[in-house]
């Protein structure tokens, strides 16, 4: 939730910034980026963090045993915050639906 009041803070600042100057495109881009994040931070819900010994779910930190004996952690994250390089990976992405429940 942080994240997504942060990119409205910074979308609210690029409009004002483009309608102190005119600048119609960059006004276009903020609004709409504004709204984007809007509609984002309406249905966000904030979910509490697995405890150890739960279910793999939503906001689950998983650590899994690849076949070449690598281990890696990654936590289940909506689709805006992930990024598997830093060990974050979309609640849609196979790897999570694998997962879920487990």
């Amino acid at each position: 939730m942080a994240q997504i009041e942060a990119k409205i803070q910074v979308e609210q600042e690029a409009f004002a910034k483009a309608q102190a100057s005119a600048d119609r495109a960059a006004m276009a881009a903020a609004s709409r980026e504004l709204r984007y994040w809007n509609s984002r931070r309406a249905t966000a819900r904030v979910v509490a963090v697995c405890q150890i010994g739960d279910e793999v779910r939503f906001g689950s930190t998983v650590t899994i045993i690849r076949d070449d004996g690598r281990q890696q952690t990654f936590r289940i994250v909506g689709g805006d915050e992930a990024d598997p390089s830093n060990g974050t990976i979309s609640h849609v992405s196979p790897l999570a639906r694998a997962l879920f429940g487990k």
